[in-house]
Order: C-alpha cells, then sequence, then structure tokens
C-alpha cells in the first residue's frame, strides 16, 4: 500500500449547497478547519462522524449525469444504508433529492442529490434480525 484516501470530491455548481444536504442526510461538520485544504467559495467540505470526508468544488459548467442514460454516465454513486427506506426517502426528498428509480419493491432507490449526482439509499438489516 502507497496511498490512503483523503477524501471523495464530487464536481457541482454549488459546494456549501450541496456540503449542507449531505450534512443533513449524513450528519458531521461542514467546513471544519483542516489543514489538508483551503475552504473557500470554490471548495467546501463535510467531515463524517466515521472519519471519512466529502468534498465539494465548484464546477462553473457542471453537467450532472443523467441516470441510466449512457450518454451521461454517472461516473460513480454513493450508497448509503438506511434502517427505514420509506422514512429515509421522505427525508432525503424534503431535503431537495429527486427520485430517480424506486426500486421496484427491492431493497433500494435510486435518487440524484439537488447537484444531479447518483445516490442509493439501501436498507439495512441488522445482523442478528431475522430475515423475512
Amino acid at each position: 500500500m502507497f496511498a490512503e484516501l483523503q477524501c471523495v470530491v464530487l464536481d457541482c455548481p454549488d459546494p456549501a449547497r450541496l456540503a449542507r444536504f449531505y450534512r443533513a442526510m449524513l450528519g458531521g461538520a461542514v467546513d471544519r478547519p483542516d489543514p489538508r485544504w483551503e475552504v473557500n467559495q470554490d471548495w467546501s467540505t463535510l467531515h463524517l462522524p466515521n472519519g471519512t470526508v466529502l468534498a465539494f468544488q465548484r464546477v462553473a459548467d457542471h453537467r450532472p449525469p443523467r441516470w441510466p442514460d449512457p450518454a451521461h454516465p454517472q461516473q460513480f454513486h454513493l450508497d448509503f444504508a438506511v434502517a427505514d427506506l420509506e422514512r429515509a426517502d421522505e427525508q432525503a426528498l424534503a431535503l431537495g433529492a429527486t427520485v430517480l428509480h424506486d426500486g421496484d419493491g427491492r431493497s433500494w432507490r435510486v435518487y440524484a442529490d439537488p447537484a444531479g449526482h447518483p445516490f442509493c439509499l439501501v436498507r439495512h438489516s441488522a445482523p442478528d434480525a431475522p430475515e423475512g
């Protein structure tokens, strides 16, 4: 091993707005002082409770992916485990997410964040919970 993941960076038109969107979903601290980077109008960060850092970078001509259109590929997406998929759906939509795919009754749904990045909410069962 010769490298360590520092953060995941998402391009977007409004870094501060997208940082606040993900903070409302995941918790954490927006733009916490960190010697690794400078926070400004073009760069915002979210330090998550588990230590992961999401960063948001302004791109003037941001063109969001159009999942599942291969002409505008998603390039990557984030999966978030949730205990109650219905409640998480309501909360994500209230924050400004849009549904891209309702999962067809499965244990996951696909959304776009306010900048158009796809993400999934995936129902997570406790390991010792009976299935059914």
